[in-house]
């Protein structure tokens, strides 16, 4: 379907290689869109972004301070801000951008929800780490505030290492100094569940099996399915390395499909994934992280039998039309009375 909008699509983004699908599709059916490459972007309080745009689609990472692009993600608050304060409509907007950027956050959130989580303490010092361990099961794990693909995450397996890595300044806090010490759970099965949503609606969800050797689990980055065949990685950075984690199309139960859409619908995450598993100690399921930030499976065909990608753009091309009848139903009113 063409976009029937005389304005652009606005994709803005900060890792190039991840949205190579997208761009296909984009480019694919001649679609009237632009890139916004968020590292080198800038604007003025005065822009009227509203007549340069039908929509943009926020796809910043919050794992851009492992690219050195930590700036962005500071800067992409306040463009965020102004774009919405304009009226542009964004997709992934303010509130799914901060509800992404903080760990602390989606806790607080699946608490309210009523929703199991790992248990877990928020701290902004090395020195308050091994104090806040305490009342949790061992092993635990430090992960910083600010992540993205289980980035500068740590497992500790006793009291004595937690403290003697936070006197050696060997944790990671990340870009805000924010970080959780959080029980590691381990999965029964060897396995976590990724559901997508899409619009707020479920998509698909993919099972991945895991080694514990890594917390790196970006679905994009994942290059095998359980038959050991190897995946189209059109999506993955050139530089991602080949994980060998194997990963599965699975239908999660229908309450973890209403607790994911309850879930997104409070963040403000049109879409995205969250992520769970079942801990094999008591066999309870555990909601542990909430990303706005999809890249979908790699070779969307082989191990879901659709392409996501092309469901994405079907749905941004609706919403980019949808977005340009509301700004110009002003317009035709006034053309309508004849006072232009």
């Amino acid at each position: 379907m063409a976009s029937h909008s005389h304005k652009p699509i606005a994709i803005y983004y900060e890792q190039p290689h991840w949205f190579k699908p997208l761009f296909a599709e984009l480019d694919r059916r001649g679609a009237n869109y632009v890139r916004l490459n968020a590292v080198e972007h800038s604007y003025s309080a005065e822009d009227r972004l509203e007549d340069q745009y039908s929509l943009v689609f926020n796809r910043m990472s919050p794992s851009a301070w492992n690219r050195a692009h930590g700036d962005s993600i500071f800067y992409t608050l306040g463009y965020l801000e102004h774009l919405e304060r304009r009226g542009v409509r964004v997709i992934n907007g303010l509130k799914a951008f901060r509800m992404e950027l903080s760990k602390a956050a989606q806790l607080t959130l699946l608490e309210e929800l009523g929703l199991p989580y790992p248990k877990a303490r928020v701290i902004h010092r090395a020195s308050q780490a091994a104090i806040a361990s305490e009342g949790l099961r061992w092993p635990v794990v430090v992960k910083p505030n600010i992540g993205g693909s289980g980035a500068g995450v740590k497992r500790f397996d006793s009291f004595d290492s937690l403290g003697k890595a936070a006197s050696e300044n060997a944790l990671v806090f990340g870009l805000d100094s924010t970080a959780l010490v959080q029980e590691f759970i381990p999965a029964r099965d060897a396995h976590i569940v990724r559901v997508e949503v899409l619009d707020g609606r479920y998509l698909y969800a993919i099972k991945v099996h895991i080694t514990g050797e890594t917390f790196d689990l970006c679905p994009a980055d994942i290059c095998r399915t359980t038959d050991g065949v190897d995946l189209n990685r059109g999506a993955c950075a050139i530089d991602a390395p080949k994980s060998g984690i194997r990963v599965e199309a699975y239908t999660p139960p229908a309450e973890v499909i209403a607790d994911v859409e309850r879930i997104m619908r409070h963040a403000g995450i049109e879409i995205g994934g969250v992520e769970y598993m079942t801990d094999d100690r008591d066999g309870q399921r555990l909601y542990y992280d909430i990303n706005a930030l999809s890249n979908f499976v790699a070779d969307g065909p082989r191990v879901i039998g659709f392409d996501p990608f092309a469901s994405l753009v079907d749905w941004i091309q609706a919403e980019a039309s949808q977005a340009s009848d509301a700004s110009r139903a002003p317009e035709r009113d006034l053309a309508v009375r004849g006072i232009i």
